[in-house]
């Protein structure tokens, strides 16, 4: 089932009247990066560049300029204490009315930004699995929660996530783009171990984890050495998920500390090898 995406397309029907804000230049410490966007309208706002004063000082001057119908100027703000952010850097700000092609290019764009978030999938929509994708939904990922059991995915009820029901989850491990992350929590403990074996036979995973203890670790390696021998990749597993720091077993406790671990991985992957292409690429 696809997931309610996290898109600006209803925002544009909605708010046909907006403008766009751009960081067009970041000198110093800033809220964001040169990349960064947002749309104003007369009574909304999609996307952020970054809040605070200067936030606030970019959605005025929009509005100002959708009500003249005049072209506006482009900013730059210092960030110090006249406009009450302490950043210290400086930030420079563009303005362009929307049209339609304006509007089809941040569609595509937007698109783009969506299609290369990292994938997360978390295996097993029980107490944890659920609180786990709700806590990942809300980060720049595209999150999958896979089960056998189709009763649990229509109770899991996660918005902003997709769901997958497939009675064989480790060819989900299989199928996965590179860079993906493997949380395996399902109702079932050889269900855990057979998806764990084939998530750690991927070498371009980010992250492999599994929900257990001291005890359920050390039986998984005994499984992977009898059924495989490969014991040499049981130490890319994170077992238990979350840390051991916090001695709480409550799921969103354990979902809100793993879904730090988890993102760190992902984004850490993500940026490691666009770097590595980049020097590849380079002439």
């Amino acid at each position: 089932m696809p997931a309610a995406r996290e898109d600006i397309r209803d925002f544009l029907r909605r708010e046909p009247a907006s403008m766009l804000v751009e960081v067009t230049g970041v000198a110093g410490s800033a809220p964001r990066d040169a990349d960064a966007w947002m749309l104003v309208s007369e009574r909304a706002i999609f996307a952020t560049i970054g809040g605070g004063a200067l936030e606030y000082m970019a959605i005025d001057q929009a509005r100002r300029t959708l009500r003249s119908g005049l072209a506006a100027e482009p900013m730059n703000v210092p960030l110090g204490p006249e406009i009450g952010q302490c950043c210290g850097g400086r930030v420079g700000l563009a303005f362009t009315t929307l049209n339609p092609k304006l509007a089809n290019d941040l569609i595509a764009r937007s698109d783009r930004e969506m299609a290369a978030r990292p994938h997360v999938y978390v295996f097993g929509a029980g107490h944890v699995g659920d609180a786990l994708a709700m806590a990942l939904s809300l980060a720049p990922l595209r999150v999958v929660l896979v089960d056998t059991r189709e009763e649990e995915l229509i109770a899991s009820n996660v918005p902003r996530i997709e769901t997958c029901l497939t009675a064989m989850p480790e060819a989900v491990v299989r199928d996965a783009p590179a860079g993906s992350s493997f949380v395996i929590l399902t109702h079932d403990h050889a269900l855990d171990f057979l998806i764990a074996a084939e998530a750690l036979k991927r070498s371009d995973a980010a992250y492999v984890g599994m929900i257990g203890s001291k005890t359920k670790r050390a039986t998984f390696r005994n499984w992977l050495s009898r059924e495989s021998g490969e014991t040499e990749l049981f130490d890319r597993l994170i077992c238990p998920i979350g840390g051991t720091a916090v001695k709480d077993k409550r799921p969103t406790v354990i979902a809100t500390l793993a879904a730090a671990e988890i993102m760190t991985a992902a984004l850490s992957w993500t940026a490691d090898h666009a770097r590595f292409a980049g020097s590849v690429n380079r002439p």
